[in-house]
């Protein structure tokens, strides 16, 4: 992350006292994928039964419960992206479970999420700031091992249109994951540790 946006950005964990600056970047967004709500990660997960307002409710829920690990990243006041990670029983439902669970010799501690950044402030470093947030969180918490599962993007057609709602491979490569395994075409299970305590 450059120096300028270090001194740009500020983060704030999902609570329920950041509530409506998370459901004003959601509702900007168009329910984020037209109403997930970013219920797609959680152990309920998504389905065509469930309406925007169903997963408005049900994400409502898993903040007041305090079941949910996610960091809001602000300018200024306003809210512009976020990254979710969490534990695996947490973030539970993550793409092609199938072939990820081929291989899978161990859970990791951890699982980065969705990562977010609303329509107006894309390729201004929100991502970058958000994953780099979760990670410092994740070493107050004790650290461990660290799974992500980006889309690749080098020798790959721009995606017009498209938002990799995982992150982008090069930017995990950057923070430090290696590549574990494919689990699809263009998406890999990448992996880091993180120490815990302040060294993280």
């Amino acid at each position: 992350m450059t120096d300028a946006a270090r001194r740009r950005y500020h983060t704030k964990p999902l609570a329920p006292d950041t509530w409506d600056d998370f459901a004003a970047l959601v509702e900007a967004n168009n329910g984020v994928w037209g109403g997930c709500w970013c219920m797609g990660f959680h152990p309920e997960g998504l389905s065509r039964d469930t309406t925007a307002e169903d997963n408005r409710a049900a994400k409502r829920a898993h903040v007041d419960d305090r079941t949910v690990h996610q960091v809001l990243v602000y300018d200024g006041d306003e809210c512009v992206g976020w990254c979710q990670y969490g534990p695996p029983a947490e973030v539970a439902t993550i793409k092609n479970a199938k072939a990820y669970g081929k291989e899978l010799v161990d859970l990791p501690d951890w699982r980065i999420g969705c990562v977010f950044t609303g329509s107006r402030h894309r390729r201004e470093g929100v991502s970058r700031a958000a994953v780099t947030a979760a990670l410092a969180a994740i070493g107050e918490a004790g650290g461990g091992v660290v799974e992500a599962y980006p889309e690749q993007v080098e020798g790959r057609e721009p995606q017009r249109g498209a938002y990799l709602h995982t992150g982008a491979e090069t930017l995990f490569e950057e923070l430090g994951f290696v590549r574990d395994r494919r689990i699809a075409k263009w998406r890999w299970v990448m992996r880091t540790t993180v120490p815990g305590g302040t060294d993280s």
